[in-house]
């Protein structure tokens, strides 16, 4: 009876020291978040899942944000809308190196996750890695830095970060979002609120708005980890944010638009009947800017993969038909009357406007309401011909 019971006893302990070992062995993960940046591409902020393995000298920080500028052909797959981006890993410490440098914030979430699913993480991250798998097809909104940290924690959940993140939706789409955290730019958030399409205006659910890694973060403070327990353990600030601080959420107003609209075309018109080599010289520039976005737009939809581009209502505001108004701009600044086909393309461009006015009307339509509010009085200005003082 002493054998067996000393038998049980030395099981008892072999596993206890069994699991004890096992549950020292197993990772911790945790999601660093850094601010923006002021360089372009740092404007949206970046993220990193950082793999703390009691058995490595240091924490690893797995990081999908790096690309090679001087790659070949990387130009024309970025015009194309093809680029590639690769997941590299390195020490925490390291990567933390540069956003000490320049200023950017940083924190990280340390996760609670139960230990098979931490390590399959751990796992499936160091596969990733490998040269061979390293490399993916990259997209501003749907496949990026952060998508790929969201992705990679919900594969490991088993589904369960994207099924609590997918039903709700705090409101935001890719434009309110891009325009917001590109603001500081003013070159940055316009490109982005001209040259997106509708694809950019629908509702985003959390999951979809986990494209900011900002955003990511904050919604992971709300989740619960598979066994109901919240998953974020613990939140430590890592570096100080030395930069300005991130763009609030903000209501983008259509009406100053319209009276800055107003205003200058009341002033086109006086320029019309007293000063029409002025209105020429205005003329120029306004037609030519109009007609190139134009053409920028059109050769996104036609002949690029940038989806976000495609079907942009823009195009009756930003119209390439400017292009065929420069003579008659270049005429009016010698002195001399617009032909009959001048004033057609000019109405022609209006009526382009007032066709952009009722597609504003469906629900989910593309938002370019404070671009009607200022282009269409000034189009409808310039379109029709004035008594000259």
């Amino acid at each position: 009876m002493r054998t067996h019971k000393g038998a049980f006893a030395l099981i008892a302990l072999l596993l206890w020291l069994f699991a004890t070992a096992a549950s020292a062995a197993t990772p911790r993960i945790g999601v660093m978040t850094m601010q923006p940046g002021e360089i372009f591409f740092e404007r949206f902020g970046h993220n990193a899942i950082v793999v703390d393995d009691p058995d490595a000298p240091a924490p690893l920080s797995y990081n999908f944000g790096f690309f090679d500028p001087g790659e070949p052909g990387f130009i024309g797959r970025f015009v194309q809308g093809d680029m590639r981006y690769l997941l590299a890993v390195l020490p925490m410490s390291e990567d933390l190196t540069y956003y000490r440098e320049v200023g950017r914030g940083v924190s990280i979430q340390w996760l609670d996750l139960p230990p098979a699913q931490a390590t399959a993480l751990a796992d499936a991250l160091a596969l990733n890695a490998r040269p061979e798998n390293a490399r993916y097809r990259y997209d501003y909104f749907t496949d990026n830095c952060s998508t790929r940290v969201r992705d990679a924690l919900d594969r490991a959940m088993g589904g369960a970060l994207r099924k609590q993140l997918a039903v709700r939706s705090a409101g935001d789409t890719f434009r309110s979002e891009s325009v917001r955290l590109a603001s500081p730019a003013s070159w940055m958030w316009l490109g982005f609120d001209i040259g997106l399409g509708p694809y950019a205006d629908r509702p985003l659910s959390r999951w979809e708005d986990a494209f900011v890694p900002m955003r990511l973060a904050a919604s992971l403070r709300e989740m619960k980890n598979s066994e109901g327990r919240p998953l974020v353990l613990a939140e430590t600030q890592l570096l100080p944010h030395r930069l300005p601080p991130e763009p609030p959420d903000a209501q983008r107003r259509w009406w100053p638009w319209l009276i800055a609209g107003l205003l200058l075309a009341i002033g086109l018109r006086w320029l019309m009947t007293h000063k029409p080599r002025v209105l020429g010289a205005v003329a120029l520039p306004l037609w030519s800017a109009c007609g190139a976005l134009g053409l920028v737009m059109a050769f996104l939809w036609c002949c690029t993969a940038h989806i976000a581009g495609w079907a942009n209502h823009n195009l009756l505001l930003f119209s390439p038909l400017c292009l065929l108004l420069l003579p008659g701009a270049w005429a009016l600044l010698r002195g001399r009357a617009t032909t009959r086909f001048h004033q057609w393309v000019r109405i022609a461009i209006v009526a382009g406007g007032v066709l952009a006015c009722f597609l504003q009307l469906p629900a989910g339509a593309q938002f370019q309401a404070p671009w009607i509010a200022l282009l269409l009085p000034i189009h409808a200005a310039l379109a029709f011909p004035a008594r000259r003082a």
